[in-house]
């Protein structure tokens, strides 16, 4: 009975043991195996069996991308200037087999080997082209990591400056230089305002001038027409005056011819006419060679009315 019970303790052991060292691999991790202390396989995601004594799982290695921000690092510009810049780098694992044996603690070497490219790069560069010139920082520190990392199973595949802090002395001449800089801007801006104003009230008084002698020309041409309409219509009120009187006079001689009037009538219409003329202005008077019967005939008139009395 005893042996029963053995038995079943064996199998149950076995069970645990062939149970604890069943293995399941999530996704985007990889685990090195290793056989009597060599390395024997990469497993990858999935289900695996690890034999008992024998294999055991030397290192768990993500395969996501991964980002390891350094604490700031001093470094020395060209022009003897200290900073401290400290980086963020984007790697990610290829090759586990490497990162498992190739180097002792990666991080930490890629910090160091960060700091001491960035310390040779910077070295090369003055203050002001350090501060302007990021991108091309960064693409020459991920080139020189990412060949150097390689050997490591580890990919670089970007790095960032953080933050560049020079020294304070440097950062007040700095805002002192862009404030200067920003007033020399708004002064040259003021000045182009000023002067495109300038020209705009020349255009516009030049403007209002053109409109103004436009406006009087316009004026000027109204008047004289005005005048020269006024003129003719004059001119024709006073030809119809003088034909309506010619007409008037045509018409008064027609009807004297008509009526047949006498010597008397006729005389005295050039004793009128006479009268006419010696009230006048005319420095000339034309005596007519009849003055004497025209005078015998006043007289005549004159006693012919004291008899009718």
């Amino acid at each position: 009975m005893w042996l029963l019970w053995v038995l079943l303790a064996i199998v149950a052991l076995v069970v645990i043991v062939l149970i604890a060292n069943i293995k399941i691999v999530p996704q985007s991790r990889a685990y090195v195996v290793e056989r009597l202390g060599a390395y024997k396989e990469t497993w990858q995601t999935g289900l695996h069996v690890l034999i008992p004594i024998f294999e055991r799982i030397a290192k768990q290695v993500s395969l996501k991308e991964q980002v390891a921000d350094f604490p700031p690092q001093p470094v020395i510009t060209k022009d003897n200037v200290t900073m401290q810049i400290d980086t963020v780098v984007f790697f990610q694992i290829t090759d586990p087999k490497l990162y498992a044996y190739g180097v002792e603690h990666p991080i930490a070497a890629i910090e160091n080997l960060t700091a001491t490219t960035l310390r040779n790069i910077i070295g090369e560069l003055e203050l002001d082209h350090t501060l302007t010139s990021r991108d091309t920082i960064n693409a020459k520190i991920r080139s020189i990591l990412d060949e150097a990392t390689d050997p490591w199973g580890i990919k670089i595949n970007r790095v960032e400056l953080k933050n560049i802090k020079p020294p304070a002395e440097i950062q007040d001449a700095m805002e002192k230089q862009m404030k200067a800089e920003r007033q020399r801007r708004e002064a040259i801006l003021r000045a182009e305002g000023e002067k495109s104003s300038n020209i705009l009230v020349a255009e516009g008084k030049k403007e209002s001038q053109i409109l103004e002698a436009e406006a009087e020309k316009a004026a000027a041409i109204l008047r004289a027409e005005a005048e020269k309409e006024a003129r003719i219509k004059k001119a024709e009120a006073e030809a119809e005056a003088i034909l309506k009187i010619n007409q008037a006079q045509a018409e008064s001689i027609r009807l004297i011819n008509e009526a047949n009037p006498d010597q008397a009538y006729l005389t005295l219409k050039k004793l009128e006419s006479f009268e006419k003329v010696s009230d006048g202005n005319a420095t000339k008077i034309i005596i007519p060679s009849d003055l004497q019967n025209v005078v015998g005939l006043v007289n005549t008139i004159a006693e012919s009315a004291k008899e009718d009395k």
